[in-house]
């Protein structure tokens, strides 16, 4: 019974650290293929709006886009 019992849990706690590390290999590797804005995409996307930024603006935006992450 005990046997039993710590069986389940060390299969629990295995299966734990096994999806951790696969979840964290998976995340790395999407925000490698798909990285988040940097200032230069922020700079590219206002000027097909048709805005010449300034460092100020996109210092805002970047700092408005953070709050939200």
């Amino acid at each position: 019974m005990l046997h039993d019992i710590l069986m389940v849990l060390l299969g629990l706690i295995i299966g734990l650290i096994i999806g951790v590390v696969v979840a964290r290999k998976l995340m790395k590797k999407y925000l490698k293929d798909n990285p988040p804005i940097t200032e230069e995409m922020l700079k590219g996307l206002m000027m097909q709006m048709g805005r010449k930024p300034n460092q100020k603006q996109i210092n805002q935006m970047m700092k408005a886009m953070q709050k939200y992450q």
